[in-house]
């Protein structure tokens, strides 16, 4: 049952995508010189958190759509603060993680596997990776996965 959840809500949320990208297409201007370079087109994200090391078999914790053109929103309780951390890496999830933190963690094993998967300005979006616990995960994450 939750792959069958996943798969409607990750349906539902490009098909709402597309539909956002297509009415934003046809009422925005014309992109100037400085967005004659970046890529357009919808950015909608769906974002879990698993418990566990394996996303196939780890229990969903929690799960957020985000959406971020034209304006930020979906279901994540930040969708600003998140689109502007995911703006500030191009939409790689993975140069986010990167970034590292000088956040300071217990070193308790309880495993979280986070995914994104969607559409971020057209490109097709496809993250996954396992952190040793939450702490160690929002520290690398900021506001993404905080929901």
């Amino acid at each position: 049952m939750r792959y069958a959840t996943k798969g409607l809500c990750l349906g539902a949320a490009l098909t709402a995508a597309c539909l956002a990208g297509s009415a934003a297409t046809a009422t925005a201007a014309p992109a100037g010189p400085s967005g004659a370079d970046r890529p357009s087109g919808p950015s909608v994200l769906v974002l879990t958190v698993a418990e566990g090391e394996d996303p196939a078999t780890a229990p969903e914790r929690r799960s957020a759509v985000l959406t971020c053109p034209p304006g930020p929103g979906g279901t994540h309780p930040a969708p600003g603060r998140a689109c502007a951390a995911l703006r500030s890496v191009d939409g790689e999830v993975g140069a986010l993680v990167e970034a590292g933190t000088d956040r300071i963690c217990p070193m308790i094993w309880d495993p979280v596997t986070i995914t994104a998967k969607g559409v971020w300005e057209g490109s097709e979006v496809s993250y996954e990776r396992t952190f040793a616990n939450s702490c160690v995960m929002e520290g690398a994450t900021g506001p993404v996965f905080s929901f």
